[in-house]
């Protein structure tokens, strides 16, 4: 018995009649090393040696296309481990396909498969197929599914008329063909009918293919509708990225974000769609919110999903773009108050962000200690507001210093803000959490907030908040927020 290798491989595919370039072997060697090294876990394949699995599973696919013209996009309902799916791609490199497959243990594995062999326009579809299928196709194919007639019940739903049914069967085939058109014959016609065997083996085929001749039951596909994309692995690469958008490091490298909250989402996908980058749902389930047009809808499975839903809210969640900062200048400064924000807790820079719209601030300058103002924490305080109020890019507190206009710093010691007359023009600077303000703007004039000597401080964000409420009340209402050119 010879060695399993690629050259062995090579050699079967060639004694069937299979003269593949040699990148494309190299590609099902690949695809047969992952179906060996993941069987045992996941119960693939219960073909185990490995000529039989050379000519059952990979032969056996890679054939179809040498004897008919396949459809795309092609649907592979019940694909299992893939068959015939994938050696169709890898020896049709231009079909655009959808793997369907109900069975969860099996997805990570075509998520797996597809990644490792770098396949394309490739969609792994995580459901059975009924006729609430809504992908627009022109052929299905089936491998030892089920019968021919339970198939066509299946898809006469959303085939179009055109669309072709391709069988892969055994020599029992045939025996199927006259009760299903018994029963679908005023849908369906028989286009193909070839009995082969694999290669001079003895393992005898049947490739039957019918071709839809009705229109009725043609699901129509609405341009205007959102484009609907399925998540079904963890291995899935846009998954992966949003698992990363905990946490403010992963914002900052993938420019997105994640909203959460009906209410929120609602707003941002109202007032904000240009900022929208894609809606994410648990499993089939309806969702609440009216999708713009251009922004994609994806549906994960449960598990994945309560994984991404870092405060438990449940759908939907709403990724958005996030822009890079521009870097605040001191030069043109707008009449009213620039708040710097130095705050590292991201609850607290969402507060003050929401209150700093709510007051009326002109924008706000985030430093180098505080934290994304995207950070997930942080947009779960803020909300839209975050959208609301331009943000700039600063530097450290400490290298802040009084320049063309005013900085007022909010400390534990200082005037009343109650009785303090602000500028027309100023910036408001707030202490860091727990040390406050650094020794390098101590010359600066200092507000503060009297409070009972039984508490030592207040919370930043809630202290620079009664100081912006004391500013909104003392400025006149005839302030407008324009430019003014200083120095």
């Amino acid at each position: 018995m010879k060695k399993p290798s690629l050259e062995y491989m090579t050699a079967i595919f060639r004694g069937c009649g299979l003269h593949l370039p040699e990148e494309t072997y190299q590609r099902f060697w690949t695809l047969h090393q992952l179906l060996r090294a993941r069987n045992k876990e996941l119960d693939l394949t219960r073909i185990r040696r490995f000529e039989d699995m050379v000519l059952k599973h990979y032969v056996d696919c890679a054939l179809v296309p040498e004897m008919i013209n396949l459809p795309s996009p092609l649907l592979d309902i019940g694909t299992g481990a893939g068959f015939p799916g994938i050696p169709l791609k890898l020896v049709r490199p231009d079909l655009k396909l959808v793997l369907a497959e109900g069975r969860g243990a099996r997805l990570d594995f075509l998520e797996e498969a597809c990644r490792r062999l770098g396949l394309e326009d490739v969609e792994i579809y995580p459901h059975k197929v009924a006729a609430r299928f809504e992908r627009p196709v022109k052929g299905v194919i089936t491998r030892a599914l089920e019968s021919m007639e339970h198939t066509l019940e299946r898809v006469t739903p959303f085939l179009p008329q055109g669309g072709r049914v391709i069988f892969m069967k055994g020599p029992a085939g045939a025996e199927e063909i006259k009760p299903a058109l018994t029963r679908h014959g005023l849908d369906f016609r028989l286009d193909t009918d070839l009995a082969y065997n694999l290669g001079h083996t003895s393992h005898r085929r049947r490739l039957i293919v019918l071709e839809r001749i009705s229109a009725q039951g043609h699901v129509i596909v609405d341009k205007d509708q959102p484009m609907i994309k399925e998540i079904a692995s963890a291995q899935n690469p846009s998954f992966k990225v949003w698992q990363k958008l905990g946490d403010g490091r992963g914002v900052r490298k993938h420019g997105l974000s994640m909203v959460s909250g009906l209410k929120q989402v609602r707003e941002v996908l109202r007032d904000f769609p240009d900022r929208c980058a894609g809606i994410l749902g648990r499993g089939t389930q309806e969702l609440p919110v009216d999708v713009p047009p251009g922004v994609t809808v994806f549906r994960l499975r449960p598990e994945l999903f309560r994984e991404l839903d870092f405060f438990g809210v449940g759908p939907p969640l709403l990724l958005v773009r996030v822009n890079p900062l521009s870097s605040w200048a001191d030069k043109d400064w707008p009449l009213g108050c620039t708040l710097f924000i130095p705050f590292q807790d991201p609850a607290n820079v969402g507060a003050i962000i929401r209150t700093a719209v709510a007051f009326g601030a002109v924008r706000a300058v985030m430093l180098q200690e505080a934290a994304h103002p995207f950070h997930p924490r942080s947009v779960r305080a803020s909300g839209p507001a975050v959208f609301r109020l331009p943000l700039l890019k600063g530097p450290s507190i400490k290298d802040l210093a009084s320049g063309q206009a005013p900085l007022i710093a909010l400390a534990a010691k200082g005037q009343d803000v109650a009785h303090y007359r602000f500028p027309g023009t100023f910036g408001l600077v707030p202490g860091v959490e727990g040390p406050g303000l650094p020794k390098e703007l101590q010359g600066l004039k200092t507000v503060s907030i009297p409070m009972s000597q039984d508490v030592e401080s207040l919370n930043a964000a809630l202290a620079a908040g009664i100081a912006l409420y004391q500013w909104m009340k003392g400025r006149g209402s005839e302030d407008k927020p324009t430019l003014i050119p200083l120095g």
